[in-house]
C-alpha cells in the first residue's frame, strides 16, 4: 500500500500534476502521523495496511463533509477543490462493496456473533470493520444494522 503511494506520488511530480500531488501529499502526511502516533505507543514499523485503509476512508469522508459545508456557504470553488481529491484517494481503496453485497455482509456478521439486539451491535460493526475496512461505508452500514435489529 505505501509503495503504492509512493509511487502515484513520483508518477504525479514527473507529470506535473499538482492537484494529485497536492493530495497524495496529504495522504503520506496522515499516514506519517499515525505512524508517529504508533511509535510513540511502542509499536515500531508503522501502521498496517488496515489501518492506512481507514485513514483514507475517513479522508474522504472529511472531504465529502467539507464539500458540503462549503457548498452550503456559497464556496462552490473550495467544494469543487474537496470533491476533486476524493477520485485520488479512492484509488487507493479496495473495490465498494454493492449495497446488496453490504446486506450479505451484516447479515453473515450477525449470524457469526449470534447477534439478536441493538445491543450486539458494537460487536458486529468490530467484525465488519475486521473484514472489509475501506469497502464499505461503516455509517450506512450501522443504520442497517439497527433497521434489521431494532
Amino acid at each position: 500500500m505505501r509503495e503504492r503511494i509512493k509511487s502515484s506520488l513520483k508518477e504525479a511530480m514527473k507529470a506535473k500534476d499538482a492537484a494529485r500531488l497536492s493530495t497524495l501529499r496529504l495522504i503520506s502526511a496522515a499516514i506519517k502521523d499515525k505512524d508517529i502516533a504508533a511509535r510513540s505507543e511502542g509499536q515500531d514499523g508503522g501502521v498496517s495496511d488496515e489501518v492506512i485503509l481507514s485513514i483514507l476512508a475517513k479522508m474522504i469522508k472529511q472531504r465529502q463533509e467539507s464539500a458540503s459545508t462549503y457548498e452550503q456557504a456559497g464556496r462552490l470553488e473550495l467544494a469543487e477543490k474537496e470533491r476533486a481529491e476524493i477520485p485520488v484517494i479512492e484509488e487507493f481503496l479496495p473495490r465498494q462493496l454493492s449495497d446488496a453485497e453490504i446486506d450479505a455482509a451484516i447479515a453473515t456478521a450477525i449470524d457469526e456473533v449470534g447477534a439478536s439486539t441493538i445491543r450486539d451491535m458494537g460487536r458486529i460493526m468490530a467484525t465488519l470493520k475486521g473484514k472489509y475496512a475501506g469497502q464499505m461505508d461503516f455509517g450506512k452500514a450501522g443504520a442497517k444494522i439497527k433497521a434489521r435489529l431494532g
